[in-house]
């Protein structure tokens, strides 16, 4: 029992300090660089992309077999899938009258956040369930990850006349989730190997489709540049470097 409260507390500690930097930098920076931020976008995607390469989709292959792994990372999609329908469909639907749309903006992407964020806790618990390292390449590159949403996040809700002391409270608040993802993910993960093989292949899915539909496409269409392309090789490399430590 004493493992799973560690390892919800690294989730919830990488889940909200990630969303939270951004959300300070967000405030705090008067004009945010188009260049910098797609920069920081590439370097996740790069980053996460190395931790599915060389270390989901290895660590799940060890445990279980191809077929239980491709199963995992299908529904890992899946889930991501349907986790953009709901923030589309519900979300836009509900602020859809709202008269300040900048506020509406950073509402709609706090909800999504938080939603986001519980299969990348669930990633976090079960990648600490197979190892440390991995669980910690895990939680680096989601907090990384985390940056830039928290800037997108905080940046439409300043704009939109909220105080400072709400939008920080609101940033830290759609990171929770990723402690409470963490925390079913440790408690799912301890059950047997095939279960954590499951979850870990669940979570190269997920972030499959985090890199795929939302940081590369996001990255290049703020900054067109060699400066996108150097961030992801940069975050690849580096990610390289982190699964082999």
């Amino acid at each position: 029992m004493s493992e799973i409260i560690k390892t919800t507390i690294l989730g919830l500690f990488f889940g909200t300090f990630g969303t939270t930097l951004g959300g300070i930098l967000g405030v705090v920076i008067k004009k945010q660089s188009n260049k910098f931020l797609s920069f920081i976008l590439s370097f996740a995607s790069g980053l996460m992309m190395a931790v599915i390469c060389f270390d989901l989709i290895p660590e799940a292959l060890e445990i279980t077999n191809l077929i239980n792994a491709l199963i995992g990372i299908v529904l890992g999609i899946v889930a991501m899938i349907f986790c953009d329908l709901i923030v589309e469909k519900k979300f836009n639907q509900k602020f859809s009258k709202s008269k300040n749309t900048l506020l509406k903006t950073g509402i709609i992407v706090s909800i999504g956040l938080a939603i986001h964020n519980f299969p990348e806790g669930l990633a976090i618990g079960s990648g600490f369930e197979a190892s440390m390292r991995l669980g910690l390449s895990l939680a680096l590159a989601i907090c990384l990850h985390d940056i830039p949403e928290g800037i997108s996040m905080s940046v439409p809700m300043k704009n939109g006349g909220m105080k400072v002391s709400k939008i920080i409270f609101y940033v830290i608040l759609s990171g929770v989730t990723t402690g409470i993802g963490a925390f079913f993910g440790a408690i799912v993960g301890s059950i047997s190997e095939t279960v954590i093989a499951m979850c870990l292949s669940f979570a190269a899915g997920a972030m499959l489709y985090i890199v795929s539909g939302e940081l590369i496409p996001e990255s290049n269409k703020l900054y067109h540049g060699r400066m996108t392309a150097l961030g992801n090789m940069m975050g690849f490399i580096i990610g390289i470097f982190a699964t082999i430590i």
